[in-house]
């Protein structure tokens, strides 16, 4: 459920919202994703990518990455690892010690973010079960109004969809919204849908690569990104 924006004697004021990404920005979840596309590639008798090759697809929609990883194989098989990756995926959240932990100073992060009035979304290559599933077991359903997968719009990243598609839903305009990932996936959706992105220093894409990507600025903890998030949308809405 969306929050209403507030209306004040200067006239509309659209809800200030941070769109996050899954994958390497909140969760680490490298070790299942790799593991599960080794699977899809075993079970179609292929050689398997190395980890840092699955790594770098992370964040694009799952037909892309297996695409771009299928490239010394050919495309024949296009469909069939993409249907094993589904199995294996599903698979893993079903073991007992399945794991994807919380990136260090979250939640705190969340907290402080919506008591200064901001909405929260996601916009992930997951598909919207495996964001639901990792949300659910974190406790962090209800925190975010807005939840784009690459399932459920036209077009993954790095297109600008799921931003449109978050600010349509809650009523954010590109002047009052950030987006923050770990990917150059993330930062080009952003630029393509006219808003600042802040790049993660943890994630699974050089630092460098992210700035040149079109990222405003690179933070090394969560603890950053509440005041910058203050200075950005408000720094945004003083040019438009």
């Amino acid at each position: 459920m969306t929050r209403p924006v507030s209306v004040s004697g200067a006239g509309f004021e659209p809800p200030r919202l941070v769109i996050f990404d899954c994958d390497g920005t909140l969760v680490d979840s490298q070790h299942h994703i790799v593991s599960a596309m080794h699977s899809a590639f075993a079970a179609n008798g292929l050689g398997l990518p190395e980890p840092d090759s699955v790594r770098r697809t992370v964040g694009l929609p799952l037909e892309v990455a297996i695409e771009r990883l299928l490239l010394p194989f050919g495309l024949n098989a296009l469909g069939a690892v993409v249907e094993a990756y589904k199995v294996a995926a599903v698979a893993q959240r079903l073991e007992p010690d399945h794991e994807e932990p919380l990136f260090p100073g979250l939640v705190p992060v969340l907290d402080r973010l919506e008591a200064g009035g901001f909405l929260l979304g996601v916009a992930t290559g997951k598909a919207r079960r495996g964001l639901n599933f990792t949300l659910a077991t974190h406790g962090l359903t209800e925190r975010f109004v807005t939840l784009q997968t690459c399932d459920v719009v036209p077009a993954g990243k790095p297109a600008p969809d799921m931003v449109l598609q978050a600010m349509a839903e809650t009523g954010a305009v590109a002047a009052s919204t950030i987006v923050v990932g770990d990917t150059t996936y993330d930062m080009e959706m952003a630029r393509n849908a006219g808003v600042p992105a802040i790049g993660v220093a943890w994630g699974y894409h050089d630092e460098q690569i992210l700035l040149k990507a079109g990222a405003v600025k690179i933070i090394k903890d969560f603890g950053e990104l509440p005041d910058l998030a203050v200075e950005l949308t408000a720094r945004s809405s003083s040019a438009a």
